[in-house]
């Protein structure tokens, strides 16, 4: 999902496809002054892949045009737009801004060029550890870190205050969360319909508790589920725990990250596990009327629940990877476009144009960075430390199964769920099933 940085890119794509039609860019033919055009492959922002565009052509003194083309909304449908377009070996895909769990995929199909040593060093400087897990396939880098995102805990500080708990502590774990909610009558925000959110929350959970989803990835098909696990367990028991406890949101197994944003924004709003984009919705709420300034600065933030007071968090990684296309027939000034778009400055420019976290640790100490996100400090450490969703090939398949055996959450037991998710994604990798 774009890794489902959800708040400005749904809110401003509007404004995004407006760019992309109409602010002087090119369509892949070429144009009058036989200058190369890149084209590049986006999701929905704020128009601010658009303006990095044409910095960066400006910066190459003009020796390239660059067209953007911005893709469906839902990262599902970019991926399948973009597969059908790479099967067909289409050479206009010069650069795309691919979701990160979806590069293990394309590099194992040869969609993507890979960089070569000397450009990967400078491609990976700085880059936090999070998301440099998700740009490699097979010890190759094949993808550079554009922009990267995390969840952090939310929390009000009156709850916390009221139930005499410190969810910043280091220790601070999701069943002590629960038990807080309840003891305040308060409600937890989490991510828990059927989509890709609800993989990003089993996925934290199971990687926190030292687990992984599936291992031996690079055996394809053939790679052993590992969900049904200790870890596994734990991750059910605790989902299955919040969706029938009293701190569960109304209608918690069709809740998105809005959704969540809106029960914690509400009076029965006690903690909440969302992405860095409620910080500035939040604000843009109270400007609209939508939340007094009261609820705003009872809003806090901490570091992701851990599943064990002794085992830090791991918390949930997204963000965008930029790919240089296999049939490119502009493959050196692609490479110039994706070295000028991932670099510090531009990492800096694009945070604080389009709100989206820096792949690269060293943004996080700008001043204005640092006065537009309170939280930096938090975000850049969480991002670091993330738990990636599993690098394979088959992702999709992986995640459908995980999302189809654990919904609704009301219905999640340990061991039997983890081992139901494990038999049928074994089935579904062999082609014994389909989803």
């Amino acid at each position: 999902m774009n890794s489902l940085g959800k708040g400005s890119a749904r809110r401003r794509l509007a404004a995004a496809t407006v760019l992309a039609l109409s602010a002087g860019l090119l369509t892949a033919c070429g144009d009058d002054s036989g200058l190369p055009v890149i084209t590049w492959y986006i999701n929905p922002d704020n128009g601010g892949q658009g303006r990095l565009a044409e910095r960066c052509a400006a910066e190459a003194g003009n020796t390239y045009k660059v067209d953007v083309q911005v893709l469906p909304n839902d990262a599902s449908q970019q991926r399948e737009q973009l597969v059908r377009r790479l099967a067909a070996k289409d050479s206009s895909i010069d650069v795309m801004s691919l979701d990160p769990p979806f590069v293990a995929e394309f590099a194992n199909a040869e969609f993507l060029r890979p960089f070569d040593d000397a450009d990967a060093a400078a491609l990976t400087k700085d880059v936090l550890k999070g998301p440099l897990q998700t740009a490699y396939w097979k010890d190759q880098l094949v993808a550079a870190p554009f922009w990267a995102n995390t969840q952090l805990l939310w929390y009000r500080k009156s709850v916390a205050q009221a139930a005499g708990v410190d969810p910043a502590a280091a220790n601070f774990t999701w069943d002590e969360m629960i038990r807080t909610a309840e003891s305040q009558k308060k409600v937890i925000g989490v991510q828990a319909n059927r989509y890709e959110g609800y993989m990003v929350w089993i996925n934290a959970l199971v990687a926190s508790a030292g687990g992984e989803i599936i291992g031996d990835v690079e055996a394809g098909k053939d790679a052993k589920p590992e969900i049904n696990s200790p870890a596994g367990d734990d991750a059910a028991r605790v989902i299955g725990d919040l969706a029938r406890s009293a701190a569960a949101p109304p209608a918690m197994s069709t809740m998105g990250e809005e959704e969540a944003r809106s029960a914690f924004q509400s009076d029965a709003g006690g903690f909440m596990v969302n992405w860095p984009y409620v910080y500035s919705a939040a604000k843009e709420s109270v400007a609209g009327g939508g939340i007094t300034q009261q609820v705003f600065d009872d809003i806090a933030w901490a570091r992701y629940p851990r599943m064990a007071a002794d085992k830090p968090s791991k918390p949930p990684l997204g963000g965008i990877n930029l790919t240089i296309g296999a049939f490119s027939k502009h493959p050196e000034q692609a490479l110039d476009l994706v070295k000028c778009a991932t670099s510090l400055p531009n990492n800096v420019a694009y945070m604080l144009d389009a709100g989206n976290p820096a792949a690269r640790g060293p943004a996080y100490d700008d001043p204005k960075v640092r006065e537009a996100y309170p939280m930096a400090e938090v975000i850049r450490q969480s991002i670091n430390d993330a738990g990636p969703r599993p690098i394979t090939p088959y992702y999709n398949d992986v995640s459908t199964s995980v999302q189809i055996t654990w919904h609704p959450a009301t219905d999640v037991t340990a061991p039997a769920t983890p081992e139901e998710a494990a038999t049928f994604m074994s089935d579904v990798l062999l082609g014994k099933r389909l989803l």
